[in-house]
């Protein structure tokens, strides 16, 4: 496994999880936890501010390590950001909430487990025990990509108690545009399957995954719905008709009630509290998650929150390959946390 290169220190822990256990798909309650401690954290008794970072769907901790041709992993960026005095120094916390279905979108569910009560009762009260971190909303943020971002954006509104600011980068939101479009693309991909969802799962499970051409978009779809719309007994309802792609209404504005978009309005308290809020995404996002990122950005201003706060942007790139933009961020946050000038 590739190492990083760190004027820092990356800790790798796991950590037990009581909230975790015996969740309905068996999956296990020990859970590895990274925290990444700035250059002279180890040399006096400072305290420090923290970030809390959330993958993507299917994302695990080892891709924070990714070295692609010509690019430094994520850590590396922003190690160097800090050891040059560009960036103040911050604590980082990557949280794993993987799930048998490739996530958790950071919510509790009853159709994968108690994500969000995960990171926000046991991690966070974890690394404030084992490390020299601000215990405090004030110098606490969370970030993310993806499912990441969105699991950042509801955290914040759901936990402002914990969470001072935020980033979400290409994240989750304007359900219409992000979802509607690849229920009508999974509708003809399930064909062969005899519009049975778990009729591809189970080929899934039996080959070398993400070797056909619908496995992702279905991988996400049967997952999401584990998170946000599963029935009693935690079996994913899908949102829409596997054979015709309609809209299955009540089931859809369980999904809805998810969306950062239509979230804010309820939460607006919560988001005018905040130091810092980041968004940006990719002008040609696959999910349409630039129209989401905007359309974030207007409800922001509808609801009183200050320009100020708020760092946007629109860049050019699709969903993939803009890790670069995640030190960005997390050096704006370090300074906003610190009340220097974001």
């Amino acid at each position: 496994m590739a190492s990083l290169k760190l004027a820092g220190r990356m800790n790798e822990h796991v950590v037990e999880s009581e909230l975790l256990r015996d969740n309905v798909l068996g999956d296990p309650a020990e859970r590895p936890l990274w925290v990444y401690t700035p250059p002279g954290y180890d040399d006096g008794d400072e305290t420090y501010p923290v970030c809390y970072l959330l993958l993507g769907y299917a994302g695990t901790l080892p891709m924070w390590r990714n070295r692609t041709p010509f690019r430094k992993p994520v850590p590396e960026l922003f190690d160097a950001m800090v050891a040059s005095g560009e960036a103040p120094p911050m604590i980082l916390v990557f949280v794993d909430a993987w799930t048998s279905y490739g996530g958790s979108q950071f919510v509790d569910s009853v159709g994968t487990g108690r994500y969000h009560s995960y990171l926000c009762e046991e991690v966070v009260a974890w690394v404030d025990r084992h490390y020299r971190t601000r215990a405090d909303r004030e110098y606490r943020a969370i970030a993310g990509k993806s499912s990441g971002g969105l699991g950042a954006a509801i955290s914040a509104m759901l936990r402002p108690d914990l969470f001072g600011a935020f980033a979400t980068h290409s994240g989750d939101s304007l359900s219409e545009a992000q979802y509607i479009p690849h229920f009508l693309h999974a509708a003809r991909q399930l064909r062969p399957y005899g519009g049975d969802i778990f009729a591809w799962w189970a080929d899934f499970g039996s080959r070398v995954a993400f070797t056909k051409d619908e496995d992702l978009r279905l991988l996400e779809l049967l997952g999401v719905s584990a998170c946000f719309s599963p029935d009693p007994d935690g079996k994913p309802l899908l949102p829409f008709d596997p054979v015709t792609g309609a809209l299955v209404e009540d089931v859809w504005r369980r999904w809805l009630e998810w969306d950062p978009v239509r979230m804010a309005r309820g939460y607006a308290e919560a988001l005018r509290s905040q130091k810092g809020i980041w968004i940006d995404a990719g002008t040609r996002d696959e999910w349409f998650l630039d129209l989401g990122a905007t359309a974030f950005r207007r409800v922001l201003g509808d609801i009183g929150v200050a320009d100020d706060v708020v760092e946007f942007e629109l860049f050019d790139a699709g969903h993939v390959g803009i890790e670069y933009r995640h030190p960005l961020a997390l050096s704006w946050l370090a300074r906003r946390l610190t009340d220097q000038e974001g």
